[in-house]
Order: structure tokens, then C-alpha cells, then sequence
């Protein structure tokens, strides 16, 4: 058996072998490799997202509503009532309305807040805010009735009882409660009464956030977020922008432009007015005339020495009615008159001259007693 000379020579020489086997392998891997190639870039690859585009598709998920609730639903059961008693109360929100203090809460019924508009002004002017729009609240209380649900928040407008108020001690003749009774109106604190139609139907957490959403914001992440919320969408661009109108009031200037730094008090003729201050030199300085919690001029004095005036209206809000606010407490239907019946105030007997009599000074009354020494 003969042998090929260059067997024998690849036999002898190794590396020869194995430097033609490493150039035979790199001359046949692309047309190996080709078809997976062709392959690979003929199917579609599947799409990306990215980080951003997928939180942003969570948020929208999540501040989606959930669908209402329907008109034939069941009476709410009690397990639902614990469950949104454990998942509301305690909580702290954001106010998306203004509630008056005390006895003058709110009530929403079908998407509508009583009172509002000028009801609402006279009431908060009567008896002061106890939550701003953009103010956190704090929801203290939850019980839930036949018709309505209630909220008492920032505590309520009465102080509840603790738990050692309600023990009495009895005795032979009467019972003395160990504590004496310490409920007493609370000065900060207000209420929220939702209403249904004729009961309280079954609903999820979620569906009465939703229903809370015109004056409680849950999903707010800041008190800035909740109060741009309720503003017009004019304000709400130019407290953005750091910029202040002519017609916004202080709560406005406060977001727009934070504390200033420098207030001044003064009077122009009869009108009280306070200026404040925004900026030094040798940059703008801005200066925002209120007169009434409204800003009613605001003056820019530029780098360059430019004088900018407004005092145009930009932006009108809603006042309450100064004629109905003047009166600071309600006269009761009853009350007595000293009018003839069937007389009207424009028939009232009045002086000659059309001026009120003035009042009687009060009697002198000398004291009583035995006289002291020298007196008679």
C-alpha cells in the first residue's frame, strides 16, 4: 500500500496540519453562519419600552376611574363598611375646596358641593377656614349612615369623648361620671357628608375616592400638585411661571411667588393698602400692591430703569357679596319687631328730619348700703 507524499509530509509536519485545518474553518464559518444571519434579520424583532414610557403607562393605569357605581346595587354589607372605615379613616388628603370651621360643613350629592358661590363665601368669611384648597386634611372620623357617609376632618367640629368619659360610678342617691364632660366645640376642625339617592349602595375604596375627587384629592403628591388643581387654568400658567395678575389674591401671590421678602403698609386717600416687595438690586424688582386680599396694581422697575405699571384686571375672581358678608349673624325667623302688623320697614314712623333718635343714657344708679363715715 502506497502512501500520498503529502499525507506524509502533514503527518511529519503537524503545525502545517493544523494551521491549513484553522484556515479551512475560517473559509467555511460564513457560509455556515449566512442562513442564521438571513434568518435573524428577516424576523421582527419584538418592541421596547423604555423605562419612562412604561412608568408613564403605570401612572395613566392608575389614575384611570373605576367604572360607577350601578343604580340597582345592594345595600352596602358590613364587611364593606369595616373595610372602608380601616382604608379611610386616619388618612391625610388634599383639600380641593374650601371648608368653612364648626358647625358649617360640607355636603356633595351627585357631583355638586352645598354650599357653594356666594353661600360658601359668606360662610368661610362668617366663620373662617378650617382647610384651604391645596391644605392637607386629615380624616378623623368615618361612620357610615342610611343615606350618606361622613367624614369628620381635622378632627371634627366637636371634640369626641374618650373612651374614660362614658364610665359612671353609682351610687346610693345618683351617678357622678368619672370624668366631667370635656367635649367641646372645636375651633379647627369640619365635616364632609357624601349623599346617595335613597341608601348607601356596595362600592369599592376606589369608587368612592372617585366620588370624593371634587373636594378630596387622593392621588396628589404635594400641596403645590392639589392646589394648581383647583385654580383657573390662566392662574394656574402664571403661577407656574413665578408671574403674578393683577386680580389674584393672596393665596395665589403665595404660590406664585412664595413670602416676599420686604411688606409695606400704607394709605393712598382713604384706601389701606400693602405693598409687597420682590427682588433687589440690581436685578427686577417687583413690587404687588393688595388692598382687600386682591392685588390691585403690580409695579416692575427693570435693570435698565424701565418703569412697568398694570392695573388692568387680569384675571376676575369670585367675591362674596359685601352687602350680605357685612351681616355677621343670621336674624331668626321669629324674632320680635316692634312694626305693627302688616307694616313694611319702608312704612316705619320715622323723626321729622329723618334721623334716628340717639339713645337714652344709661340710669345713674348710686350704691346701696349704709352710708360711711361724713355722709348722710
Amino acid at each position: 500500500m502506497e502512501v500520498a507524499p503529502s499525507a506524509i509530509m502533514l503527518a511529519s509536519r503537524p503545525g502545517v496540519f493544523m494551521e491549513r485545518l484553522r484556515v479551512a474553518s475560517i473559509l467555511f464559518l460564513p457560509v455556515l453562519f449566512f442562513p442564521i444571519v438571513v434568518y435573524g434579520q428577516s424576523s421582527t424583532p419584538a418592541p421596547e419600552q423604555s423605562p419612562a414610557s412604561v412608568s408613564i403607562t403605570e401612572s395613566a393605569n392608575s389614575q384611570t376611574l373605576d367604572p360607577p357605581i350601578p343604580a340597582n346595587a345592594p345595600h352596602i354589607s358590613r364587611q364593606t363598611r369595616l373595610e372602608l372605615i380601616r382604608d379611610f379613616e386616619t388618612q391625610i388628603v388634599y383639600a380641593r375646596a374650601a371648608f368653612p370651621m364648626g358647625a358649617k360643613g360640607l355636603k356633595l350629592k351627585d357631583g355638586a358641593i352645598t354650599p357653594s358661590g356666594q353661600e360658601l363665601q359668606q360662610a368661610l368669611a362668617l366663620w373662617g377656614p378650617a382647610v384651604k384648597p391645596g391644605d392637607p386634611a386629615h380624616i378623623s372620623f368615618v361612620q357610615i349612615k342610611d343615606d350618606h357617609i361622613h367624614f369628620d376632618i381635622n378632627g371634627g367640629p366637636v371634640h369626641r369623648k374618650k373612651w374614660y368619659e362614658h364610665i359612671q360610678i353609682a351610687g346610693a342617691n345618683a351617678q357622678v361620671p368619672l370624668s366631667p364632660n370635656q367635649s367641646q366645640p372645636n375651633p379647627h376642625g369640619t365635616y364632609l357628608d357624601i349623599y346617595f339617592d335613597k341608601y348607601v349602595p356596595e362600592m369599592t375604596a376606589r369608587q368612592l375616592r372617585d366620588l370624593l375627587l371634587p373636594v378630596l384629592d387622593f392621588n396628589a403628591r404635594s400641596k403645590e400638585e392639589a392646589y394648581l388643581d383647583t385654580v383657573p387654568p390662566k392662574v394656574k400658567e402664571a403661577i407656574q411661571a413665578h408671574h403674578v395678575l393683577v386680580g389674584m389674591n393672596t393665596e395665589m401671590v403665595l404660590h406664585a411667588r412664595g413670602k416676599a421678602p420686604r411688606k409695606v403698609r400704607e394709605r393712598d386717600g382713604e384706601t389701606e393698602y400693602e405693598e409687597w416687595i420682590y427682588g433687589e438690586p440690581p436685578q427686577d424688582v417687583d413690587f404687588v400692591r393688595i388692598v382687600s386680599d386682591e392685588v390691585v396694581r403690580v409695579e416692575t422697575m427693570k435693570v435698565g430703569g424701565q418703569k412697568i405699571v398694570r392695573t388692568d384686571k387680569e384675571v376676575i375672581l369670585e367675591h362674596p357679596d359685601k352687602d350680605t358678608e357685612a351681616k355677621q349673624e343670621d336674624r331668626p325667623p321669629n324674632a320680635p319687631s316692634l312694626r305693627r302688623p302688616g307694616e313694611d320697614s319702608e312704612n316705619a314712623p320715622k323723626p321729622a328730619d329723618g334721623a334716628s333718635p340717639a339713645p337714652l343714657p344709661p340710669p345713674d344708679v348710686q350704691p346701696q348700703g349704709n352710708p360711711g363715715p361724713g355722709r348722710r
